[in-house]
Order: structure tokens, then sequence, then C-alpha cells
């Protein structure tokens, strides 16, 4: 989760960076993990984005409660909704909840030219399909 490219890993549009307001709806997007389909998603925080993996660390299966819904009530944390684990936004490191000592897969963003992009890596890569 980095603002500036350190790597010459392709960088794969999610979209425009005013679609994912401060403490708002999060953005999902296509991903294959470990030879899996699933989704990633950037949510903001504090001003900066922020990208994930959609599995939580306590039960693999995506958080939102409805697509893009990531944090909960207060705005402070991204929340499961099937049991509740909620994670530090910045880190991804479980606060609380049955994810004790897990942390959320983070994927690499970048936020420049008012567009938001993410780098695969060795685990998470582009869509199969």
């Amino acid at each position: 989760m980095s603002d500036v490219s350190t790597s010459s890993a392709p960088e794969i549009l999610v979209c425009a960076a005013d679609a994912v307001l401060e403490g708002g709806k999060g953005v999902r997007f296509p991903v294959t993990a470990g030879g899996e389909d699933g989704t990633g998603f950037v949510v903001r925080y504090q001003g900066k984005v922020y990208g994930y993996l959609n599995r939580c660390a306590h039960v693999p299966i995506e958080l939102d409660w409805a697509e893009g819904e990531f944090f909960e009530s207060s705005g402070l944390y991204l929340m499961c909704s099937t049991h509740g684990a909620i994670y530090v936004p910045e880190s991804g490191f479980c606060a609380g909840g049955p994810c004790r000592g897990g942390r959320l897969r983070p994927i690499t963003v970048i936020e420049r030219d008012q567009h938001i992009y993410w780098q695969p890596d060795e685990y998470v890569r582009p869509a199969c399909a």
C-alpha cells in the first residue's frame, strides 16, 4: 500500500480516485488469489487509499455486508459482516473479534492522476476470467 510505485509490476486501473470517499464505500475489483477467483478492494482512510484481498482472516469469506460496505458504523474499522471481526484500515491487522492475531492480505495500491491502480504480486494476480 504505497503512494509511489517502486516496482516494475504492471498497474491495473481500479477506479477514479473520487469514487473512494473518506470512510465511505470501498470499490471492489476482480482478482485471482492463490489460484482462486475472488475480489480485492480499496478504501480511503485518513486521506490515503488502502487495498486488501476481500477475504476475512478468521474464515475465508468476503467482508462487505453490501457491495463496497467495509467500514463499521463508527468509520474507524473495517469489519467482516459475517462474524464481526474488525481490522485497522491502515494495516489490516485484527483489532478485535474472532480474527485475533490475523491480518487482511494487503494489495499494493497507487493513487496517481486522479485514478487508483493496484499492482499484482506473487499471490494476488489479475482475474483469470
